[in-house]
């Protein structure tokens, strides 16, 4: 489980079954399933988390956005 939170970091984009999505503070609440692939998330700092993630779902709520992955690996 991975949770980011819009006061400390930015999370910018998640690969779903339904594609490619970008995520800026203050998206409306969804849960989406993962695509096995790759999910992304871009630190203020300008750095990058890159892990590899297979069958799993992506949860967006008050600005947190939560990663849950049967399997997933630090890419």
């Amino acid at each position: 489980i991975y949770q980011c939170d819009w006061s400390s970091d930015v999370c910018s984009s998640d690969l779903t079954i339904e594609g490619e999505i970008g995520l800026l503070p203050g998206h409306e609440p969804m849960l989406a399933i993962l695509a096995t692939g790759e999910v992304r998330i871009t630190l203020e700092t300008g750095e990058a988390i890159k892990a590899t993630a297979d069958d799993g779902f992506l949860s967006v709520e008050h600005d947190v956005v939560t990663i849950v992955a049967r399997d997933a690996q630090l890419a």
